[in-house]
C-alpha cells in the first residue's frame, strides 16, 4: 500500500505547494485524485516518485511510505526498482525513437522480464503491435499515450501513476484509455488516477480524493463523490438540480463559496 502523510512541499525554498497532503493507496485499487491546474496534482506525483529535485522541489514535512518503507528520500530508479512506475502528464515519450525502442527505455530496471512484460504490453494495446518499428514521434496523441503507458509497463510495476491521461484526446480515445486502466487493474496493479476529468475517474475508481490549493478538501467512495452536490457543480458542470451552468460568472461565484473550504 501506498501512504502519504502529512506532505508538505516547497519549490525554490519559498513556494509552498503541497500544504499537509496525505492519502493512501490500497493494495489492487483505483484512486483517483481530482482537482484544477494548480491544486498541487502533478507535485504530489513527483513527491512519490522522487522527481522533485528535478523541478526545484523539496519535501520539508511528512513521508511517503510504499509498503511499509519510507521512500520519501528514495532516488527515482530505487523507486521504480521498487515497484512505482509513474506516466507523466505530456507523455514524454522519447519522439526519435521506435516505439520498441521506447519499450526497452521502459524495461531499463527489469531487464529480467522484458520479454515477458513487452508481450503483456502488446496485447494490452494491438495498435502499438501494429506500430512497432514506427518512430514515435509520428504517432497519433491517443497511440502516444498507449505507448507512454506500455513503457511504464516495461517496469512491471506494482502500482501505476498516471498523471492526465485523458488530457488532449478525443471522448472516444478517452474511453479507450479508461478501458485500458481497468485491464491493467484487473491484472493486479495498483492505480493512482490523476485527473481533471472527473467523471472518467470517478467511474472506474474505488476511492477518490479532491485538492484544493495543496491541501485534500474531501475524499470518500468513488461512487459518493459523483452524487456530491459539490463535485457534480465544480467538476462536472451541473447544477445541484442536474443543469447546466449558464455563465462563467457563477463558476467563479462558486469558487468563493464553495462549501468544503467553508
Amino acid at each position: 500500500m501506498l501512504e502519504v502523510a502529512n506532505l508538505e512541499v516547497v519549490y525554490n525554498e519559498v513556494i509552498l505547494v503541497l500544504r499537509g497532503l496525505s492519502l493512501q493507496v490500497p493494495d489492487g485499487q483505483i484512486v483517483a485524485l481530482l482537482g484544477s491546474n494548480g491544486a498541487g496534482k502533478t507535485t504530489t506525483a513527483r513527491a512519490i516518485t522522487g522527481l522533485l529535485d528535478v523541478h526545484e522541489g523539496k519535501s520539508t514535512k511528512g513521508s511517503v511510505t510504499w509498503n511499509g518503507t519510507e521512500i520519501t528520500e528514495h532516488l527515482p530508479a530505487k523507486i521504480v526498482e521498487g515497484g512505482i512506475s509513474q506516466v507523466m502528464e505530456g507523455r514524454r515519450i522519447f519522439g526519435e525513437l521506435t516505439v520498441d525502442e521506447n519499450l526497452s527505455c521502459g524495461a531499463f530496471t527489469n531487464r529480467a522480464n522484458m520479454d515477458a512484460n513487452y508481450d503483456r504490453v502488446m496485447d494490452l494495446f494491438p495498435r502499438l503491435k501494429e506500430r512497432n518499428t514506427q518512430v514515435a514521434g509520428y504517432l497519433s496523441g491517443g497511440e502516444q499515450q498507449m505507448l507512454a503507458i506500455g513503457r511504464a509497463l516495461m517496469a512491471d510495476p506494482k502500482l501505476l501513476i498516471l498523471d492526465e491521461p485523458s488530457l488532449g484526446l478525443a471522448p472516444m480515445l478517452i474511453e479507450q484509455i479508461r478501458d485500458i486502466i481497468v485491464d491493467i487493474n484487473k491484472q493486479g496493479v495498483s492505480v493512482l488516477l490523476i485527473e481533471q476529468n472527473a467523471m472518467m475517474a470517478l467511474s472506474i475508481a474505488d476511492f477518490g480524493y479532491v485538492m484544493e490549493s495543496g491541501k485534500v478538501v474531501m475524499d470518500g467512495p468513488a461512487q459518493k463523490l459523483l452524487n456530491d452536490e459539490d463535485v457534480q457543480e465544480f467538476y462536472l458542470g451541473l447544477h445541484g438540480d442536474g443543469g447546466e451552468r449558464k455563465s462563467f460568472r457563477d463558476v467563479k461565484h462558486y469558487k468563493r463559496r464553495k462549501r468544503w473550504l467553508s
